[in-house]
């Protein structure tokens, strides 16, 4: 009976041994998704957040040549940038109630556009629609202290709102939400 019992557990052991290392991952995207929360303080319930892809410079010449200027971008890689909205905010002069929306941009030397648009679950830019624009603000380029080697975004708390901070490469733009 043992016999039985023991010749039982190692033909189990042996499927769940061999089904274990049939699982096979994927390796690490070339530009990782990554989540950024805009709150006051770590108690508050959040103001904002985005999602985005992160790529890299690795080398190459960013805006105006990967990124060319005067055009729509994803504001990333892959599928197009998420902003979602808690509560209502101000962008420019529009209220943006909360919701999900794309961030794109139109990155130029001296300043970006960018585009709060309601067409969401979009890869890239392709099939961006400028009539599901619901704002636009331009915004000033800025020079980096330090090359940036990865995109990367970050919301900066402020009074009445707050900031998002988005970087690459030498420079960076800033870009204001005020509580409506």
């Amino acid at each position: 009976m043992k016999k039985i019992f023991f010749l039982a557990f190692l033909i189990i052991s042996a499927f769940t041994l061999q089904n274990a290392q049939a699982q096979s991952f994927p390796q690490m995207d070339a530009s990782p998704m990554d989540l950024v929360m805009a709150r006051p303080d770590k108690n508050s319930p959040p103001l904002a957040r985005v999602i985005y892809s992160r790529p890299q410079k690795k080398g190459r010449d960013i805006f105006g040549d990967l990124v060319p200027y005067g055009e729509v971008w994803r504001t990333g890689a892959n599928e197009a940038t998420e902003l979602t909205i808690y509560t209502p905010l101000k962008f420019g002069k529009t209220i943006l109630n909360p919701g999900t929306y794309t961030l794109y941009t139109i990155p130029n030397e001296d300043n970006w556009t960018v585009i709060i648009n309601s067409d969401t679950n979009v890869w890239g830019a392709y099939s961006y629609k400028k009539e599901k624009d619901i704002a636009r603000m331009v915004v000033p380029v800025k020079d980096a202290a330090a090359p940036i080697e990865s995109l990367s975004m970050i919301f900066r708390p402020e009074n009445n709102g707050t900031t998002l901070l988005i970087g690459w490469d030498n420079e960076y733009v800033e870009i204001p939400f005020k509580k409506a």
